[in-house]
């Protein structure tokens, strides 16, 4: 029987922690991607709900503290 044994250099170990917390922050950044698409498509709503209620794009932006143009930006992404 043959066993070879690695012996992990401390770099190698870096690298592989690196590497782990590479993972974990990339899958973070997933989940908080998921989550702002979904609260902008909430926020989408409510404002086409502000809308429908007789409320200006003007009103809403001035309600927020933004410009007419910002309401518009988020109306119009899809």
């Amino acid at each position: 029987m043959v066993v070879i044994v690695l012996c992990m250099t401390s770099k190698s170990r870096d690298t592989q922690k690196t590497f782990q917390r590479l993972k974990e922050v990339r899958a973070q950044a997933i989940k908080h991607t998921l989550i702002a698409r979904e609260l902008s498509r909430e926020r989408r709503t409510l404002l086409h709900a502000l809308i429908a209620d007789g409320h200006s794009q003007a009103e809403i932006a001035r309600e927020l503290g933004v410009t007419r143009q910002a309401i518009q930006k988020m109306l119009a992404m899809g």
